[in-house]
Formats: C-alpha cells, sequence, structure tokens
C-alpha cells in the first residue's frame, strides 16, 4: 500500500497501529462502519483537489503539458 493512502486509512480509522512490533505493522479492521470508509473517501477526494489546484495554479514542479490524473496517479504510487 502507498504510504500516502496508509496514512489516509490510518486518518479515517481504517488502519490500527501496532506499536509492539518491529518494523510497524498496520492492519484493517475486521470491522469497517460506513463512517470510516466515507471519511478515508473524501480524504482521497481532498488530497486530489488538493493536487489539481496546485497544478491549475502553477505552483511546484508542474508541467503544463501532463495531465492533473498523471500527477493523481504518481502521487498515490497508481500504475
Amino acid at each position: 500500500m502507498n504510504e500516502r493512502i496508509e496514512e489516509l486509512a490510518l486518518d479515517a480509522g481504517l488502519l490500527n497501529y501496532v506499536d509492539n512490533e518491529t518494523p510497524r505493522r498496520y492492519f484493517i479492521h475486521g470491522h469497517a462502519d460506513l463512517e470510516e470508509v466515507q471519511k478515508f473517501a473524501e480524504l482521497i477526494i481532498q488530497e486530489c483537489a488538493n493536487i489539481g489546484e496546485i497544478k491549475e495554479q502553477g505552483f511546484g514542479d508542474y508541467d503544463p503539458n501532463i495531465s492533473v490524473g498523471w500527477y493523481m496517479r504518481k502521487h498515490f504510487g497508481v500504475e
């Protein structure tokens, strides 16, 4: 799992941190409430919107000839 997606899932409450193991490990709850899944989706959408807005406004190292979708896939480690 991509590190950023892992962080978003942790923030949404979908992952638990196992702190007695090295290296650290995460595991997904055996159950997930609709609220947690919705929060996870909202965090991903917000992350994508931020990427789009930054590129649209010309900040950072964004090439205007490359699509926003490409940057989103790169950001999340999706091929």
